[in-house]
């Protein structure tokens, strides 16, 4: 044993197993498959559980030009959506025995324009939300090993990108709109030039151009409830026959939706469906219950997360883009009799 007064050092688990401190290296950094025995291995921790060793990580990142520090951008911190990706990016992260700092992109007032000194000396790697790819510019996060979420995979600065089955969550509204007989549509844009909400756009138009005597109208609105609330109002109100539906590019704006039509005096769904996407807290505080695609947050934090430890070490990181799913509830009825 060491002495209790010292702190011990991998010399001293290299004589307790009897074995080189390049053997203990490798077994405590996880690289010795192929190098040394599995019976020297686990002789070597034991060793360093018996003298209660630890590695110094400080002067291991040193030398392996490390921080063991992720960067996660996000659009913002004002929808539960995004702190549920940092959670799990978070998790998988800290398996790994990495730290993820947050960074909300600026909007008017918001954080300095860099977190750090230098963000390449100070992170391994970057994971960016495509409605935050601004900030990139800003931090030189696009210098750094870099996974996109939501993102176009052709088109993403050449960086890794991990996506949800968006494009099969507006399909899924679109077929369930149309299975209950409607054919007049209200497109609830958000107002955000995001390639996501591109995608949303067009898999809607192609959806229900597929289906004769559809018609497809869009609003385009801000994430905000009162922006939707005014786009809504003023869509529902223009002259011409009124959509039986509105699909909402996410929760909030149905939310807006919903004052839109009330301060109407219409009624969801007897008068008009509607349709989110996210399935927020939000969508079950509505009344009626939000018919809406549920994202899961947290895995696609956790993939965000895989992906750029797969970018770092050289791997590929996982295709095939996460399911949705789409929850069916008070919000949506068959239209209203002509």
């Amino acid at each position: 044993m060491a002495p209790s007064s010292t702190r011990p050092t991998s010399r001293d688990v290299a004589q307790a197993a009897g074995v080189s401190q390049a053997a203990v290296s490798l077994v405590l950094g996880d690289k010795w498959r192929g190098r040394v025995s599995e019976t020297t291995a686990e002789r070597v921790r034991e060793a360093a559980r018996d003298l209660g060793y630890r590695p110094n990580l400080a002067a291991r990142n040193l030398r392996l030009g490390r921080t063991r520090t992720v960067l996660l951008v996000v659009p913002a911190l004002t929808t539960e959506f995004f702190a549920g990706v940092y959670t799990g990016a978070a998790r998988v992260a800290a398996r790994h025995g990495f730290g993820v700092v947050l960074y909300p992109s600026p909007e008017g007032i918001g954080p300095a324009r860099d977190p750090f000194a230098s963000a390449q000396a100070a992170l391994d790697g970057v994971i960016a939300s495509s409605m935050a790819a601004d900030a990139l510019t800003a931090i030189r996060g696009d210098q750094l090993p870099l996974v996109m979420l939501d993102s176009d995979p052709h088109g993403s600065l050449g960086a890794a990108t991990v996506n949800l089955d968006i494009a099969d969550g507006v399909r899924q509204i679109a077929d369930h709109l149309l299975g209950l007989g409607h054919r007049r549509i209200l497109h609830l844009a958000a107002d955000v030039p995001s390639w996501t909400f591109e995608v949303r756009a067009r898999e809607l138009a192609a959806r229900l151009a597929a289906v004769p005597g559809t018609r497809l109208s869009t609003a385009r609105a801000p994430i905000s409830i009162d922006g939707a609330q005014a786009a809504a109002d003023a869509a529902l109100t223009a002259p011409g026959d009124r959509p039986t539906a509105l699909v909402c590019d996410d929760d909030k704006l149905a939310a807006g939706a919903y004052k839109a039509l009330r301060r109407l005096g219409l009624a969801v769904p007897d008068d008009i469906s509607v349709t989110g996407l996210d399935d927020l807290a939000l969508a079950t505080a509505l009344d009626p219950e939000l018919t809406t695609v549920r994202l899961d947050a947290e895995r696609f934090g956790e993939r965000g997360m895989e992906a750029l430890l797969a970018v770092l070490d050289g791997r590929e990181p996982d295709a095939g883009d996460i399911p949705v799913q789409l929850v069916v509830r008070g919000s949506t009825a068959p239209p209203p009799v002509s």
